[in-house]
Parts: structure tokens; sequence; C-alpha cells
């Protein structure tokens, strides 16, 4: 991944993991766990409106499989 990855805040997050193809599996508490129907996974903490971490967008991203470029022109 280059460059450096924006601040993203949740629903932006998680519109884009719905275009994707994800579903809402599960949530609990903040967490919601989405799935995607070939098997990939991964898990959003659902602040109240703050941002995603840029550590954590880059787990969501290597958990999803794909390229930060990718997510950024879904955004």
């Amino acid at each position: 991944m280059s460059g450096r990855m924006p601040m993203l805040k949740a629903e932006d997050v998680i519109r884009v993991l719905k275009v994707l193809g994800f579903f809402e599996a599960r949530t609990k508490g903040s967490h919601i766990f989405f799935k995607h129907p070939d098997g990939r996974t991964t898990l959003v903490l659902k602040h109240g409106g703050e941002d995603i971490g840029r550590g954590l967008l880059r787990q969501i991203l290597k958990e999803i499989k794909i390229t930060s470029e990718e997510f950024s022109k879904l955004l």
C-alpha cells in the first residue's frame, strides 16, 4: 500500500464494505462483524462518529484483501 491512509468515519468504511458485497453477519456492542459470500471477513468498530485509525484501516484492507488504491476508488 502506497501513500498515507486517510482517516475515515466508520460509516464510510461500512458503506464501501457493502458496495464490495460484504454484509453484517452479527453485531455485539460497538463491533460489527462483516462477512463476504466468498468467505472473507472483517470486524469494524463502529465509533460514535469518530474516525477509524490508519492502523485499523490497514488491518481491515488486509483482511478483505484489497489495496488502499482499490478502496480509495470506492469512496
